[in-house]
């Protein structure tokens, strides 16, 4: 399984949370796709980040370069300072698995 954090900072005043939501709409459509949550920083709530879980990284990107996913982004663009930082981490096992025999 895999993690991936898509963040952005927001220009003032932005309404990013329709975006968020379409996008999570259309990712619970895709196979692969586990779960994910929309989070704003404690700090500065002009730093938002989209988390998502998928079963690997291939689902991901498929999901990720599909048409309807690139749409969506493009109302983004006005919307936020920058670029989005993409990063995808893979789960890592926090316990060593037990030989019962």
């Amino acid at each position: 399984m895999i993690k991936v954090i898509r963040g952005y900072k927001m220009k003032k005043r932005a309404d990013i949370q329709p975006i968020l939501l379409k996008l999570r709409s259309h990712a619970l459509t895709y196979p692969g796709f586990v779960g994910g949550e929309n989070l704003v920083s404690e700090q500065n709530s002009r730093i938002v980040a989209m988390l998502s879980t998928w079963e690997n990284a291939e689902q991901w990107r498929l999901w990720e370069k599909s048409t309807m996913v690139q749409e969506i982004l493009i109302g983004i663009n006005s919307l936020i300072i920058g670029k989005p930082r993409v990063t995808v981490y893979k789960i890592m096992p926090t316990t060593k698995a037990i030989n019962w025999v």
